[in-house]
């Protein structure tokens, strides 16, 4: 199926790009979730017509994005959770968790998809590196700290 992008995706392409998916990731992705739209001539028209709009909202999601990275950027985040005696946790720290203290803490633009966990869920008391993708140009990089309650 070919779409017309209606913001910029990883991977796939920038604001405006006519490219060909699958069916589904279409279907149950990018159309639902407004990122994209079929790729029809009246489509093409009214995007060309909209265009300067589209932009305009894009470069305002940047920005925001890129003040929240500022102030996410280099951010140190403890998180508690019940331990063993040898430093493993009882369960796991996951991105859903981290989301939730980075929301508690303030940054409620922070949802549990943007949390890159390149190492999987976290099951030891320690500092770990993570990173928050806010837009598809804007990552920053935070640090968790895990720390152990006695169960």
């Amino acid at each position: 199926m070919q779409v017309i992008l209606l913001e910029k995706v990883v991977n796939l392409g920038n604001l405006g790009d006519v490219v060909r998916v699958r069916d589904g990731y279409a279907r149950n992705y990018l159309i639902p979730q407004k990122i994209a739209r079929r790729a029809t001539d009246a489509a093409l028209k009214e995007f060309e017509a909209r265009r300067a709009e589209l932009e305009k909202h894009q470069a305002e999601k940047l920005a925001a994005a890129q003040a929240v990275g500022e102030k996410l950027s280099g951010y140190v985040l403890t998180i508690s959770q019940k331990a063993g005696v040898d430093g493993r946790l009882f369960g796991s720290v996951t991105n859903m968790d981290v989301a939730a203290a980075l929301q508690a803490a303030g940054f409620t633009d922070v949802h549990k998809a943007q949390v890159r966990m390149p190492d999987g869920a976290i099951k030891a008391v320690g500092e770990f590196p993570l990173q928050v993708a806010l837009h598809a140009d804007v990552v920053a990089d935070i640090t968790i700290n895990v720390q152990g309650e006695m169960a």
